[in-house]
């Protein structure tokens, strides 16, 4: 048995449950769903553990970008984001996967994730009754364990167990897998995972972008990053530029409407 490997398996699934939409620990989902939760930062942290920061960035990237549009309208959810982005990376990291690999095998572990996560979810309704019954019996420890402990209890075995069973045993199936698949197979997984991520920012143009006008500027920030300009930090301070112009521009205009409807 390869101890080292359980830890950290162990610990990658630790950060699984605090990165979790139920966890409390990290102030809620301030700091825990919408900070450790992100596939960027658990690359980062992935990569911390396993002693490989710069593949493990570079595999936040692609599985965030895969994610950028995911919501959650009315409460549904198509895939877990903390079971792909921990669990994904870190075979993607071990089994020294593709990009795009490594995000097709994040997607499926997001949707396995999601059963787990409505397993939880109907869990916590037996713990509102017990809850409730402890409310009518005056009984105030009873309310704080149905309440706080034993759902947490919960929401940390059914994260951490889970990923970390699949980092220890995985690592071995999954790359037994890949060498047994054929190249031609592995090469379009690489390509249809590759398309995700750019499906991932469409949606996200989807929704931010109102008039078509304003694709003009997503295709000059793509190619002044592809081709002139390799520095994110200098592209930002432009980008900021450009749009700040852009409102004193709208904000002199909207005051010349106003002017010339008083007049």
């Amino acid at each position: 048995m390869d101890f080292v490997l359980l830890i950290q398996a162990f610990l990658i699934g630790v950060f699984c449950y605090l990165g979790s939409v139920s966890s409390p620990w990290l102030m809620g989902v301030s700091g825990g769903y919408y900070v450790v939760g992100r596939p960027l930062v658990a690359g980062l942290i992935v990569g911390l553990i396993l002693g490989d920061i710069t593949t493990g960035i570079i595999l936040g990237v692609a599985v965030q970008a895969a994610f950028i549009a995911t919501i959650s309208t009315g409460g549904t959810q198509n895939s877990e984001i903390t079971y792909a982005a921990y669990g994904g990376i870190a075979l993607g990291i071990l089994t020294k996967a593709d990009t795009g690999v490594t995000v097709t095998l994040s997607v499926g572990i997001g949707a396995l994730g999601l059963i787990l996560h409505n397993v939880m979810m109907v869990t916590n309704s037996a713990w509102n009754k017990r809850a409730d019954r402890a409310a009518e019996a005056g009984d105030a420890r009873g309310i704080i364990l149905n309440n706080s402990f034993y759902p947490q209890i919960v929401n940390f075995l059914l994260r951490v167990v889970p990923v970390a069973l699949a980092i220890y045993f995985g690592q071995e199936f999954v790359t037994k897998a890949l060498d047994v698949i054929p190249g031609d197979v592995t090469q379009i997984m690489n390509v249809l995972g590759g398309l995700l991520p750019a499906l991932g920012i469409a949606l996200l143009m989807n929704l931010l972008i109102k008039d078509k006008f304003q694709l003009i500027f997503f295709l000059a920030g793509f190619v002044i990053i592809a081709f002139i300009v390799k520095n994110m930090i200098a592209l930002t301070v432009i980008a900021s530029l450009i749009a700040y112009v852009i409102y004193l521009g709208a904000g002199s205009s909207n005051h010349t409407e106003i002017e010339d409807e008083v007049i």
